[in-house]
């Protein structure tokens, strides 16, 4: 009867690669994590972009407001143009106020407002460009741009085309350069994302002509 003898077993020596394999893995886990952090980062921005923007259309929102408030924004409007670099200051009004400091408190509290809800927030207020060759007694609208800290994806020439003041599309539907020619007023200032918007003021005093005279306003109750 023979017995059975067990085999022999060589074991080779084996170096470097569970090393090998735990770098491998570490790359792998540090480029997943990367991915994940850059969709985070991006989300935020977009989030940032949104919420921006939709402070500036509230901004915009409460400056109509105060023009409907005010009886003699109509007549006014030309006093109502300040450019992004203008830092009005407000009139003491303790004893009363006339109606061109009336504007120019209005401006000076509302561009307040502005710097501090947008991050380098700033404002023009500008007569449009469609409107720039009208009279003064026939303007009825106010082109507002608001200005804030760049944040968005899109910083190209063709995207701030868009809020670019100082063209207009003509009928072929090109851009063209037209009234308003004021970069410092009517265009998006560098390394700024702008939201622009255009208002209608509202005509509560009623304009007539006495006699061909020239044209004066009525308020009820003034």
């Amino acid at each position: 009867m023979y017995q059975l003898k067990p085999k022999k077993f060589y074991m080779y020596t084996q170096r470097g690669i569970t090393l090998i394999e735990s770098l491998v893995a570490l790359v792998v886990t540090a480029l997943g994590i990367l991915g994940i952090l850059g969709v985070q980062m991006r989300t935020l921005t977009d989030t940032s972009t949104t919420v921006r923007r939709a402070q500036a259309i509230r901004l915009i929102e409460d400056f109509s407001e105060r023009l409907k408030a005010s009886p003699n924004s109509l007549v006014e409007i030309n006093n109502y143009a300040s450019g992004f670099a203008d830092i009005p200051t407000k009139p003491d009004c303790s004893t009363g106020c006339t109606n061109v400091q009336l504007v120019a408190y209005e401006v000076a509290n509302w561009k307040n407002s502005v710097k501090d809800t947008l991050p380098l927030g700033q404002a023009s207020i500008f007569t449009p460009p469609a409107e720039g060759g009208s009279a003064a007694g026939e303007r009825r609208q106010l082109g507002i741009m608001i200005a804030w800290r760049e944040n968005e994806r899109d910083n190209s020439a063709s995207y701030k085309d868009a809020i670019d003041a100082t063209q207009i599309y003509n009928d072929a539907g090109n851009l063209v350069t037209a009234g308003g020619n004021d970069a410092l007023t009517n265009k998006c200032p560098t390394g700024a994302t702008c939201h622009l918007q255009y208002i209608s003021v509202a005509a509560r005093c009623a304009p007539y002509s006495p006699g061909g005279a020239t044209s004066t306003y009525y308020c009820p109750g003034s």
